[in-house]
């Protein structure tokens, strides 16, 4: 089976800078895999955050991972200077797919890449809740 190609930075409009910490390497030397996962959370609420959209500590509606996945293709490690590429793969009712690439500062192939898809719901019952037309308008720039 062959594997899928790293992406290029080409295929990404929207960057967001990712510190490394000491702590993200693991005894193998390298940053471990499931802080990957935490540099994808990030980057996507820093955006989302950052473009008015959600109100972390008090908006009305917040978003629920219902799916991951993430494909490695190079190791990074503390003290290299990352970026993540944010794009939207599919906007649903009330759902959202993520797309984010991992790739060290200035180079056009990802170090990994993976995807998540947030399920936006109310912030008292849980509940899935229509995205609003702002979001909607805001995401589909990020496609």
């Amino acid at each position: 089976m062959s594997r899928p190609a790293p992406s290029a930075r080409s295929e990404f409009s929207i960057f967001e800078p990712i510190e490394t910490r000491w702590a993200d390497n693991d005894v193998y030397g390298h940053i471990n895999n499931v802080t990957y996962y935490a540099y994808f959370d990030t980057a996507v609420n820093r955006r989302l955050a950052g473009s008015g959209l959600l109100d972390i500590e008090a908006g009305d509606m917040i978003g629920l991972v219902v799916e991951t996945g993430c494909r490695y293709h190079a190791p990074a490690a503390f003290p290299d200077r990352l970026e993540a590429g944010v794009r939207v793969a599919r906007i649903g009712t009330s759902s959202v797919r993520y797309e984010i690439a991992i790739f060290r500062e200035g180079e056009n192939e990802a170090l990994a890449e993976g995807h998540f898809t947030h399920v936006y719901v109310d912030r008292q019952s849980r509940r899935p809740k229509p995205l609003p037309q702002r979001w909607r308008e805001v995401l589909e720039g990020w496609g």
